[in-house]
């Protein structure tokens, strides 16, 4: 794919890495973030991939692989859901939109060719096609109302809303608050086709800077920064949107009902409170330090136009959830105050009784 007409615009300035082809901002973050905040603007992801199912078995199939309960998904209808790996670990996170005769797949770019060549080995005789629409349909972002035509090959507009915003039928949610944030995240992505980009340059528009500063104040897991080889979905919080706990079997189920029901995560997910007085802003992959020990590392980070900055981590179980903690960044210390996600006794649903141990003395 070819870089973004959004580069065009004046101030803008490429993204980096797994962003890159499209603007990190156009030169004023902050007051993109409020844009964007409030529904009057929209986000260039034109470098995200887009797969596609078809074929009478497409709904029941995913099914019957990943862990979201889509077999009657309604046209029309959003959903997410995740594919693990037999032992429960993420391998693909995977945004999913029916239109009644096509299964729309949204995700990275750089996991598009990975998962396209796994479902294809998965197929078997079902009656399935797949296909990579990259080239022909690109994925705009907003927080408001779709403010631009989607793409309509079926008679249904191609609009994904993130599920985010409450815990799903089968879903659960471990964060302890009355009021989760993902409640605000009026996200959604809208499937246009790939030559319309040029006319909807000109539209109000915030960079991808601004768009991860709201999903990390929403809590709002991604799996490209998130998740790492030894993810399970409980660590993220993201049983409350991607999982269905009491749907039929799929790979890495025994580890997602184990864990929920008689264990705990062994990481956890929280949101950093950054100390600002010194302007420095910690990258994914700094250490998260508690007195001298080393208990996580951060996966995002953003200067929120309200919050100051602030930062997801992963972060050992075990770790206070009242010490303030330290960050090493490149350019020095940083103080950070947790705000819980995941609570360290988040797990042991089925509430099992532990039975003392053969032998123990009792006191």
């Amino acid at each position: 794919m070819s870089n973004s007409p959004f580069l065009d615009r004046p101030g803008a300035v490429d993204g980096a890495g797994r962003d890159a082809g499209v603007p990190a901002h156009y030169g004023n973050p902050m007051a993109e973030q409020r844009t964007l905040a409030d529904g009057t603007a929209v986000v260039d992801l034109s470098n995200r991939a887009v797969l596609t199912i078809t074929g009478p078995d497409r709904l029941t199939w995913i099914d019957s692989l990943t862990s979201q309960s889509v077999a009657r998904l309604s046209p029309g209808e959003s959903s997410e859901t995740l594919l693990l790996d037999p032992t429960g670990r993420l391998e693909y996170a995977v945004r999913l939109l029916d239109d009644g005769v096509t299964l729309w797949l949204l995700l990275e770019s750089a996991e598009a060719p990975g998962l396209l060549a796994w479902l294809d080995r998965m197929r078997f005789m079902l009656r399935v096609e797949l296909a990579d629409r990259s080239a022909d349909f690109a994925t705009i972002g907003t927080l408001g109302s779709p403010v631009i035509a989607a793409a309509v090959p079926s008679g249904v507009p191609l609009v994904w809303h993130d599920p985010w915003t409450a815990v799903t039928p089968g879903g659960h949610q471990y964060a302890v608050i009355d009021r989760h944030p993902g409640a605000d995240w009026t996200y959604s992505e809208i499937l246009v086709p790939r030559e319309a980009l040029a006319g909807l340059a000109a539209l109000p528009a915030g960079g991808l800077l601004a768009l991860e500063a709201l999903r990390i104040a929403a809590w709002r897991p991604r799996f490209a920064t998130e998740a790492d080889d030894k993810t399970i979905p409980h660590e993220l919080d993201w049983l409350r949107s991607a999982v269905h706990l009491s749907k039929g079997c799929y790979r890495g189920q025994e580890t997602v009902a184990k864990v929920h029901n008689l264990g705990h995560p062994p990481r956890r997910l929280v949101m950093l409170h950054l100390d600002g007085s010194e302007s420095v802003l910690p990258q994914p992959g700094d250490e998260v330090v508690d007195g001298e020990k080393v208990v996580g590392a951060i996966t995002s980070s953003a200067r929120h136009f309200e919050l100051g900055p602030i930062a997801l981590a992963v972060v050992k179980r075990t770790t206070d959830p009242l010490a303030t903690l330290t960050v090493r960044a490149a350019d020095g210390i940083v103080a950070a105050a947790q705000e819980i996600v995941v609570p360290p006794g988040a797990g042991a649903e089925a509430h099992v009784p532990r039975l003392p141990r053969l032998g123990a003395v009792k006191r």
